[in-house]
């Protein structure tokens, strides 16, 4: 079972991808982007950047046996 906070990582990455399809789709059409849009997105992108390389740091720490 996953823990809440993989379940917020989740909800995270799907808002963060969702926003930028919203971002690529008003370039796309013409439409002015506003300034927030953009600074949501690398602030989501980066705390899923954070928390990944923290997994990476975490599971090089482990050792078998």
């Amino acid at each position: 079972m996953k823990s809440t906070f993989d379940l917020m990582r989740l909800w995270a990455m799907l808002t963060g991808l969702a926003l930028a399809v919203w971002y690529f789709g008003e370039l796309w059409l013409g439409a002015k982007a506003t300034e927030t849009l953009p600074m949501l997105i690398a602030a989501i992108g980066g705390f899923e950047l954070f928390h990944y390389a923290q997994d990476i740091l975490i599971k090089r720490g482990r050792t078998n046996g």
